[in-house]
């Protein structure tokens, strides 16, 4: 099977993982930590050993794999890179977003090399470490593409200045793979001998645990916090118990490189070693690089964004039309030169823009005003605004139409050149300025909340379109003084609504340490919540095929009505399934129309091997492990060879994939009451080992 070449640049993820502080206790003991490094062994205290992000992150690692179509027979851990931007904490969930970056071609029988990347980022909003990995594929080679030459690292030419000695015991790799790296290569005899090993082998990535310990207590001892980055190529395996050294060369203040090498026999294990170490520098959002549109930016909110993004390092278009507050008459440069001659004068790069956002050719014309400048839009602020007011029945249909261009319309036009440009690239953040008005409603703006809250419709679809690009929508609602609510706010309040106020959630959205998309945001005065369309349970109401009655309807419509037990929906499919789940109930399911389904986890199994389709098996050879917990639960797995299927009760020593549940979550998905997809995405349903075996399972078996 070919390298699949669609996947470069795809966004992989965002996966999360949970971990607390035994997680990272567990892999200390794992690369051979103990009492005399108490501090990564006891929860008093605790720091972590920075080589631990790689044991976080091996669903990425697989699913890297996986998407690039390498032949997982041929597949080795090439090189690893691991950069760190904070301190790890001891728990708390990390966020891993990444992509395949390029594949390198060695030749005809000399292999391929895919690189991948990831960022990963703490639940607080902390970016902690960046993740290149590189993939030897051995039997990938000869593609036609591209070759990498990387210069060697040099090392100095005299005795290390450091060497560390260790003796990892004969059973590392059994503590070891317990973070997660359970590859049968380490563990199981008769796998390693079909691999061509006397016996089970040392994780490369356990032995570069070891050599992470031994560079921090040389270079940083006591203050893993220090390593700033840690680099490596593997080279030769290692058996358990195996002793090693670490070879280590100070090159200046705050580098030096490295290399493991077996101490028996003088082989290198790791070589090419890397390692960064300094203080740890400030944590600040920066947008270094990135090219920002903030619309409407003469004055007010706009201004303040524009400047604030400047200071942090963006180039930044300044658009604005330099017209009325009600958009009547012609516009004016002023506005926006002022604008761009403050982030100049600060030492910033701008340029300036003066098309209306009104139209389609003015949306364009901003778009191509970023490109032409700095040649790409990663960052857009749909912020232009106007205001006609007046109640409803006197609103005219210029009126109306009026403030509809300039914020719904107005959002579209730029937002639609500017998304391209960010598909294209992978990568994007929009903002959408909504209100409370159009929140909430407020007299005598029907114009302006109907063009508010379309932008919110607009901002939940563009969120579900952009998720594959990493392209992230977000929509604040500010309460700001600008030329909008001076007329329209009391004098006291104005004056303490800077739209300073509101920049630090906005520039937050903008940045790529934002993990959420399709949010709403009310921001002003320094206080900040979150705003959201709440869909009660409701009741259902009709009976077999009879619709029901508008009295009915009355009748119940309390519990129509009520928001308690309510939910947020991410899109309409959710809302719809959870609709049309509301009809199946136990009552519904107990009827005599309806088969009756499995009642235990048991039954399920006892039903597989009459349920298989042989003639979907050809060629087929797998071992699914099925894990269920609860009181139902229990252990089976299933072999599938030679066209036929074979259930046995417990676990199996070599399953090419494990997929654990809940009994209740498990019952419903054969019952077919939960989507198998549903199931999986909403972490009821969790594989582990060769993930995409298990999308067999459906074509193998008809079991409802």
């Amino acid at each position: 099977m070919a390298l699949n070449m669609d996947a470069i640049g795809k966004p992989i993820g965002p996966m999360k993982r949970d971990y607390t502080w035994k997680d990272a206790v567990l892999y200390a003991l794992g690369i051979g930590a103990g009492f005399p490094e108490l501090d990564y062994c006891y929860e008093k205290n605790l720091k972590v050993i920075p080589s631990f992000s790689i044991a976080m992150i091996f669903d990425f690692l697989s699913q890297a794999a996986i998407a690039s179509g390498v032949n997982l027979a041929g597949i080795l851990h090439g090189e690893q890179e691991l950069i760190f931007h904070n301190p790890i904490p001891p728990e708390g969930t990390l966020i891993t977003t990444g992509k395949i970056v390029d594949y390198y071609d060695k030749g005809e029988n000399k292999g391929a090399l895919i690189v991948a990347e990831s960022d990963t980022v703490h639940a607080n909003g902390q970016k902690l470490f960046t993740n290149i990995i590189t993939i030897f594929g051995r039997l990938d080679g000869g593609f036609g593409g591209k070759d990498r030459k990387k210069a060697p690292v040099e090392f100095p030419d005299r005795e290390p200045d450091f060497v560390v000695e260790a003796s990892p015991s004969p059973d590392q790799p059994l503590l070891y793979r317990l973070s997660g790296d359970i590859f049968h290569l380490h563990v199981d005899p008769e796998f390693a001998k079909m691999a061509g090993f006397d016996m089970p082998i040392m994780h490369g990535l356990c032995t570069h645990g070891f050599a992470c310990r031994a560079l921090v207590a040389s270079l940083v001892p006591g203050r893993p916090e220090r390593v700033r980055r840690f680099a490596c190529r593997f080279s030769k395996p290692l058996y358990p118990g195996v002793p090693i050294k670490t070879l280590i060369w100070k090159t200046a203040d705050d580098k030096a490189v490295w290399r493991t090498v077996n101490a028996e026999n003088g082989q290198v294990a790791i070589d090419n070693g890397e390692f960064e170490y300094g203080d740890i520098p400030k944590d600040e959002i920066r947008f270094d690089g990135r090219v920002a549109v903030v619309t409407g930016a003469g004055a007010g909110l706009g201004r303040v964004y524009a400047l604030e993004l400047a200071k942090r390092g963006a180039k930044v278009v300044v658009n604005d039309l330099g017209g009325a507050l009600d958009g009547a008459g012609g516009g004016s440069s002023s506005p926006a030169d002022r604008v761009v001659e403050e982030i100049r004068a600060a030492g910033g790069e701008a340029v300036a823009n003066y098309d209306s956002v009104a139209t389609a050719d003015g949306g364009e014309a901003i778009v191509k005003t970023a490109m032409d400048a700095f040649g790409t839009v990663d960052i857009l602020i749909n912020n232009a605004g106007i205001l006609r007011d007046k109640s409803f029945v006197k609103m005219e249909p210029n009126n109306w139409q009026a403030v509809l261009d300039v914020h719904l319309k107005g959002a579209y036009n730029v937002t639609r050149p500017a998304f391209a440009v960010m598909k294209e690239k992978g990568y994007g953040r929009i903002i959408m300025t909504t209100s409370a008005a159009g929140l909430y409603g407020n007299f005598g703006q029907t114009n302006y909340s109907a063009a508010k809250m379309g932008l919110v419709g607009l901002m939940n679809t563009l969120k579900i379109e952009g998720k594959k690009y990493d392209i992230k929508v977000n929509t604040v609602a500010p309460i700001a003084a600008s030329r909008l609510t001076e007329d329209v706010m009391p004098p006291d309040l104005f004056a303490k609504s800077k739209p300073e106020f509101v920049s630090p959630l906005v520039l937050y959205l903008c940045s790529d340490r934002c993990p959420v998309s399709g949010n709403i945001y009310n921001a002003g005065m320094g206080f900040f919540n979150r705003a959201a369309v709440v869909t009660g349970p409701g009741k259902v109401l009709a009976k077999e095929d009879q619709i029901p009655s508008p009295e009915a309807v009355m009748a119940s419509l309390k519990e129509i009505s009520t928001l308690s037990g309510g939910k947020v929906y991410r899109d309409l499919n959710a809302q719809v399934g959870d609709a049309l789940m509301a009809f199946q109930s136990p009552a519904a399911a107990a009827s005599d129309s309806d088969p009756p389904g499995f009642s235990s986890v048991a039954a399920v199994f006892e039903a597989m091997p009459d349920a298989f389709v042989p003639e979907a098996a050809a060629g087929v050879e797998v071992v699914f492990q099925y894990v269920i917990s609860g009181d139902d639960g229990g252990e089976w797995n299933c072999t599938i060879k030679g066209g036929s299927c074979t259930v046995d009760a417990g676990g199996h020593n070599c399953p090419t994939c494990t997929l654990k549940m809940a009994d209740g979550d498990f019952l419903k998905m054969m019952n077919g009451r939960l989507p198998p997809m549903q199931a999986y995405t909403s972490g009821k349903l969790k594989i582990e080992g060769d993930i995409m075996k298990s999308q067999l399972i459906e074509k193998l078996f008809k079991l409802n």
